[in-house]
């Protein structure tokens, strides 16, 4: 009696992990860009800059690089301190509300930025400037996520030197502060 208690608990157990795993999994896409200003508001508060990742629909690269580069950085939560993530799919009939507060749509927006391919990953400011070279492309993911890295370390600075944030106290950041 007392070890069908066990396995029943044993049992249950296991599917409870199993179903917080699969929300866990579900929290970690990247959110779809839907209104700027309020995107906006989020860079402000945590002096970050936004990430805008500009895919396709059927685009085999850009969920190459979903899997394996965005969706795990958005299950680790010290990227939270770090960045704004959303994503704009181009062809999409979705409206956005841009930086002005008018309404544009998905190509719209990839047209304000230049977006020619598909994944393209923007770092913007609170203004919607770009501040870190633009990511275009998937060649590798073996150096992927270092170059990804680098380049919020420059977006993170560019904010620093525009007077929006303080500098992080983590040992990279300050080696990015000290002058060559």
């Amino acid at each position: 009696m007392i070890i069908r208690r066990i396995k029943s608990l044993l049992l249950l157990s296991c599917f409870l992990a199993a179903t917080v795993n699969a929300g866990d999994f579900d929290s970690a896409e990247v959110p779809l860009l839907t209104d700027l200003q309020t995107t906006r508001s989020e860079i402000l508060a945590g002096c970050r800059p936004l990430l805008l990742e500009f895919a396709s629909e059927y685009c085999e690269y850009c969920n190459l690089l979903e899997e394996n580069i965005l969706k795990p950085i958005r299950r680790n939560r010290d990227y939270d301190r770090r960045v704004v993530m959303r994503k704009v799919i181009l062809g999409d009939s979705a409206t956005i509300s841009g930086f002005d507060g008018q309404p544009a749509s998905a190509d719209q927006l990839g047209d304000e930025y230049q977006i020619r391919v598909t994944p393209t990953l923007i770092f913007v400011d609170q203004q919607g400037k770009e501040i870190a070279e633009r990511m275009v492309g998937v060649t590798t993911l073996d150096f992927y996520g270092g170059y990804l890295d680098q380049a919020l370390d420059t977006a993170r600075l560019r904010l620093q030197q525009q007077g929006k944030c303080q500098p992080l106290p983590w040992k990279n950041q300050l080696n990015l502060l000290r002058p060559q």
